[in-house]
């Protein structure tokens, strides 16, 4: 009754009267620990055929939390099968967590994530919603109510998780009815695409569809737990160096509107969540911090917002382009190495000489 096709990360069946593909996958899986002897392995399913980003994901995803940990997925579109597991995602035509089941696709569908996000969910959307916080917090090693879980937790989805959302749903990224000026096919969403069965593939069966959704399980759960580990190792502890530069920012100038970094880290969306939140009037038009190889001082243009190159207040037009003795000279300041052609940013020798850069620029 029963035909397997060996894989050693992941094992793949169906059953051929009912075609349902069951995913099971080994305790190698990242965040993966062993479940109790004595627990029932918990089935969780999806559809078959052709697969996107949302699915793929959402059952990595799910398989992370201690509930369904190593849980088999179940690949399926019979209602009787579905109706008998324990946990659906992107089928099955009904959105209900108390019972597990979390499809999109059904009318009068308009879940959103909340916290100010209004982008309808996916299937992998609605996972995170109901178990990213036990996931981060696993990563973390801290309990689900601790705060910086609830930073990341919005952290991700904003970064990583709404664009899957957005995407699966169909809705642009911007309002807009001109042609985009280029085609981006590098998204995730895009790359987990490309692994469905090629239509020229003379092998359609079912346990080479579920090779390529094992690839896609893989290249997604991947890059959730890199976007996940990132903001804990890297976004959480920047957070906490802006936020004292903010604070500090008065002593550095009285203006408030030149930051410095006691020490370099990623800043730029920390600068503009805080911003808000803190309700930071005049916005801050400059940040400064040491180049770490050159030991000189950069000085940075803020952007008018995370996704565009303009800044606020760019450097001067006229040190623009210009290097050393020259840019010196131009500008009366010491030091200088280089301001960009657009303005973005520049560089002085010492601390003093990018901080007079900065108070100076803020005078033209």
């Amino acid at each position: 009754m029963w035909a397997a096709a060996t894989n050693p990360f992941i094992k793949f069946q169906f059953q051929r009267h009912t075609l349902p593909f069951l995913l099971m996958a080994s305790s190698s899986l990242s965040f993966s620990t062993a479940s109790p002897a004595h627990a029932p392995l918990k089935r969780v399913g999806t559809h078959h055929g052709s697969f996107h980003c949302d699915e793929a994901l959402g059952c990595f995803m799910i398989r992370l939390t201690q509930r369904f940990n190593n849980a088999q997925i179940v690949r399926t579109r019979d209602p009787q099968v579905l109706g008998g597991l324990d946990a659906v995602f992107d089928v099955g035509g009904g959105y209900g967590p108390a019972q597990d089941r979390y499809d999109h696709h059904q009318k009068g569908f308009a879940e959103v994530f909340g916290h100010g996000f209004s982008t309808k969910l996916s299937s992998a959307g609605l996972v995170y919603k109901h178990f990213g916080k036990e996931i981060i917090a696993k990563e973390l090693k801290v309990d689900e109510e601790h705060r910086d879980v609830h930073h990341i937790y919005l952290a991700v989805y904003k970064s990583f998780m709404e664009a899957i959302d957005a995407i699966d749903n169909g809705i642009n990224q911007y309002d807009t009815d001109q042609p985009p000026k280029y085609v981006n096919n590098t998204h995730l969403s895009s790359r987990v695409g490309r692994l469905n069965l090629d239509w020229t593939d003379p092998d359609q069966s079912p346990e080479k569809e579920n090779e390529a959704f094992q690839r896609a399980m893989a290249l997604a759960g991947s890059e959730f737990l890199d976007s996940v580990r990132y903001h804990v190792n890297s976004w959480l502890p920047a957070r906490s160096i802006v936020m004292e530069t903010i604070l500090a920012r008065q002593t550095v100038d009285p203006t408030g509107e030149i930051l410095v970094l006691t020490k370099f880290c990623p800043w730029k969306l920390h600068l503009f969540e805080l911003e808000g939140e803190m309700k930071i009037d005049p916005p801050i038009k400059y940040v400064l911090y040491q180049d770490e190889r050159s030991k000189s001082w950069r000085v940075q243009a803020v952007a008018v917002s995370p996704d565009r190159f303009e800044s606020r207040k760019a450097l001067p037009s006229q040190w623009r382009g210009l290097r050393d003795e020259e840019l010196s000279k131009e500008s009366g300041i010491p030091g200088c190495v280089f301001v960009h052609m657009s303005g973005f940013i520049g560089g002085n020798q010492t601390f003093d000489g990018a901080l007079d850069m900065a108070r100076a620029a803020l005078k033209v």
